[in-house]
């Protein structure tokens, strides 16, 4: 396979970048787009300025499938992330086969040496790992993954309950040279404002664009924010 464009690279821009997620339900929110038709709106997203996308795999909560990932891959160059609960190698050379650029590996869903040993499989695939932390001890082990992207998640994943006093706490511990991204909890501009001066460098966006009217326009209104860096 050819090598899959570089996530890091397309989120390492002077203002805060979006990933725009694809997704037809959430444990949340419940149905958002039943009809959603994973092309089309990848290439919405795209047209509005999206510097990646994250594409839910998990069909019994998030109803995606890998379809949806080789759909997006077909309509879209930029990166894509598979996003979905991963625990064995196989996943990972599903996704790379599936066209990702990019896996999620939430730390707090695996054991330590299970995280560190799918990271660098995942590495050994071609795939950039972006490792989900909402803890201090979290992120320690996810640093120790060179060149890991950071995602710091405000959804507790048992309560559902969005909390930014995560990002407040733990964006600010990483180093600058990392790309750290503020998940969960972004609707408008303002929220990207908000996550930008905590030290993020992009946003992953996903219910708020996938109930809106036109895609494009959602992501667009998003996008323009400069990032404030860490020290």
């Amino acid at each position: 396979m050819a090598p899959a464009p570089s996530l890091r690279a397309a989120l390492d821009q002077p203002h805060v970048t979006v990933i725009a997620e694809l997704k037809r339900a959430s444990p949340s929110k419940g149905v958002l787009d039943a009809s959603l038709d994973a092309g089309a709106r990848a290439a919405a997203y795209a047209a509005g300025g999206a510097a990646a996308l994250s594409v839910l795999t998990e069909p019994t909560e998030f109803g995606g499938s890998l379809d949806d990932l080789r759909a997006a891959r077909a309509a879209v160059e930029i990166p894509l992330l598979r996003k979905d609960f991963l625990v064995d190698e196989v996943q990972l050379i599903e996704a790379r086969a599936a066209g990702a650029s990019g896996v999620l590996l939430i730390a707090r869903a695996l054991p330590p040496a299970r995280l560190l040993a799918l990271a660098a499989a995942a590495r050994s695939w071609g795939l950039e790992p972006l490792i989900e932390v909402r803890r201090e001890a979290e992120l320690e082990l996810a640093l120790g993954v060179p060149n890991a992207i950071i995602g710091v998640n405000n959804r507790n994943l048992e309560t559902l309950e969005i909390d930014d006093a995560v990002s407040e706490r733990l964006l600010r511990l990483v180093p600058g040279e990392r790309i750290a991204v503020y998940e969960s909890g972004v609707r408008h501009a303002d929220d990207v404002r908000r996550a930008a001066a905590l030290g993020a460098d992009a946003v992953l966006v996903g219910s708020a664009l996938s109930v809106a009217a036109s895609a494009a326009d959602a992501v667009r209104a998003l996008t323009g924010v400069g990032r404030s860096g860490r020290d």
